[in-house]
């Protein structure tokens, strides 16, 4: 369902004139519920230390995880102790709980645990991000910055940098609201954040950024070597896999993605994409055949309970320009 529905909203389908309607009252909702919180009507929170929220206009997978990742370090390198919220989505739990490396995905969300693994800085989840805020800031008071991965449309939780991320090949879409199209707030909002980061070169010429004159800074995800899941001391060059039977799975926002970074390392592999967060269970790969299973870090801290030696796993480093740390440190100064 989730597929076909992204399908409708490229373009302007019957779908999308059956369906206007509900988008605009939709619309109409959320300006509404954003005006109650500018004039104060809706309590908003202030916390004691400043927040970024990393977030999307649009539904789905964008790549914001690489980008909370990649600010998290850029953060430490500038003197700052970061803590990272999360809703924890694709977890079953809902309660503020601490996240660490090997914590269960399928309790806590496979980015939280991904963002766990990856930096050394506290991570809490919650379905409440103030409360898990709170409970972060109580657990490690020496945390003086909160990052949170997604909740650009919490507008209970007050911020001080917003940055969005939209995936360069998809776009925005036909650009109409939910149900219609794929985006959460107008393009409008894009005027008010403090940076846009598109994941990978923009492409899709429904993107219209140029043409309202917002810039946007390019986030590029580099590979690193693969690494055996079972094993991650074993790493290993794409050229190891040339002469066997691969098979690539992903459970992510633009699988596509993922396959062309395998085939520009000059792989050849069967793909089998699934939607995004997938539930990854060892029955998924009861009857694969192939020599060598590929997987993104996503997917694989939901495999890592049933890993088997020919799992291996391509990690990725988002590379981004100077401008967006700027950004971020010039407006977290404006907060002392």
């Amino acid at each position: 369902m989730a597929n076909w529905l992204q399908k409708q909203w490229v373009a302007y389908s019957l779908w999308y004139l059956l369906l206007i309607p509900l988008s605009w009252l939709f619309g109409g909702i959320t300006f509404l519920r954003k005006l109650l919180y500018k004039i104060a009507f809706l309590k908003s929170v202030r916390l004691p230390v400043p927040v970024i929220v990393v977030g999307n206009i649009n539904v789905g997978g964008t790549g914001k995880t690489p980008l909370v990742i990649w600010l998290a370090e850029q953060l430490q390198l500038a003197g700052y102790t970061p803590g990272v919220i999360s809703r924890g989505y694709g977890g079953n739990s809902k309660e503020v709980q601490a996240v660490f490396a090997n914590s269960n995905p399928a309790q806590v969300g496979d980015e939280p645990v991904l963002i766990a693994k990856r930096i050394r800085c506290p991570v809490f989840i919650g379905a409440n991000r103030i409360e898990a805020a709170e409970a972060l800031l109580l657990r490690h008071p020496e945390c003086n910055v909160i990052i949170s991965d997604d909740g650009l449309q919490h507008y209970r939780l007050q911020r001080d940098v917003e940055i969005v991320v939209f995936d360069g090949v998809k776009g925005f879409g036909n650009g109409a609201l939910l149900p219609a199209g794929p985006l959460r707030e107008s393009k409008v909002r894009l005027k008010t954040v403090d940076a846009i980061v598109s994941n990978g070169e923009v492409t899709n010429s429904h993107a219209g950024l140029k043409a309202d004159n917002l810039k946007v800074i390019q986030m590029n995800l580099q590979s690193g070597r693969f690494y055996n899941l079972l094993d991650n001391q074993q790493q290993s060059d794409a050229s190891a896999f040339s002469n066997q039977k691969v098979l690539a799975i992903a459970g992510i926002g633009n699988p596509e993605r993922f396959f062309q970074q395998l085939r520009k390392l000059g792989l050849s592999f069967d793909a089998h994409s699934y939607a995004d967060h997938h539930a990854f269970q060892w029955q998924d790969f009861e009857s694969v055949a192939a020599d060598i299973v590929l997987m993104t870090e996503k997917d694989a801290v939901k495999c890592q309970a049933f890993a088997q030696s020919n799992f291996w796993v391509l990690p990725v480093h988002a590379v981004i320009n100077n401008d967006l740390i700027a950004i971020v440190l010039n407006k977290l100064n404006m907060r002392k």
